[in-house]
């Protein structure tokens, strides 16, 4: 049985994303008492540069946060609250400080100034989510590292894709370059990352696999902007539910993330 708190970490994370929410929901049950608190905590930490207008305002939310990771990291007394106590429980010193890295690249959502070069590009997309499935991989079990950096990149790149719409709606610019022969190129190489990451599985443990389940819409997000570039400034890059939700069921029973 989850406790109150963990409870809580599902049903926050069910509102604010579900995509992981049903990848968590095919996970074993006993990899939900990391999963829920490590994605419940990203949720929040990715909106509140969202939820005020005023930067200092945005600033003060995700001190906030990494003030909460550095008293896990610090193995002291943690701030009582639904979402940092269960992660306290989840996390060790060195997965609390690689999550302080995703705090920082999520200042770049508070402003309004674009990626400086696409090397500041690839490091916000493995500073976010490569950090978020590394912690959560690490977590569960034993993983290879350069095994969860392609696989978090390829996961990143994907729902940017998905995000840009909403992303330039909000006065941001998501992208270095946005011509069609740029957005394939980036795709070609979120799809190659996969497929190097999938052709390492056995170097991901069992234990460790849930941490990798947000990666079954991956591979056709990014093989559909290859195809049709045009499909991201559409918002058309999903596939069917019906589909989608297959799809997961037959890579959490598989195991073949």
């Amino acid at each position: 049985m989850l406790s109150d708190d963990l409870n809580s970490c599902a049903d926050l994370l069910r509102r604010g994303d579900p995509d992981r929410f049903m990848a968590a929901m095919a996970a074993p049950v006993a990899a939900r008492h990391v999963l829920f608190p490590l994605y419940a905590f990203n949720v929040e930490v990715a909106r509140a540069p969202w939820v005020t207008q005023e930067p200092m305002i945005a600033e003060m939310r995700l001190q906030w946060w990494r003030d909460a990771l550095g008293e896990i990291r610090d193995g002291g007394t943690v701030r009582r609250h639904e979402v940092v106590t269960p992660l306290a429980h989840a996390l060790d010193s060195a997965g609390a400080a690689r999550l302080e890295t995703l705090i920082e690249a999520r200042r770049w959502d508070i402003y309004r100034e674009p990626f400086e070069d696409q090397a500041a590009f690839e490091r916000y997309i493995s500073a976010t989510s490569g950090s978020l499935l590394a912690v959560t991989a690490q977590a569960l079990g034993p993983a290879d590292k350069a095994v969860l950096a392609d696989a978090g990149y390829a996961l990143g790149l994907a729902n940017w894709f998905r995000a840009i719409p909403a992303l330039e709606a909000a006065g941001r610019i998501p992208l270095v370059d946005g011509r069609p022969e740029a957005l394939r190129e980036l795709a070609s190489d979120g799809l190659a990352r996969l497929k190097r990451a999938r052709g390492a599985r056995h170097k991901v443990s069992r234990a460790a696999r849930a941490a990798l389940l947000p990666l079954w819409q991956a591979g056709p997000v990014l093989a559909r902007v290859q195809r049709a570039p045009n499909a991201v400034a559409e918002g058309a890059l999903d596939t069917a539910p019906a589909r989608s939700r297959l799809t997961l069921l037959l890579r959490a029973t598989s195991g073949l993330w």
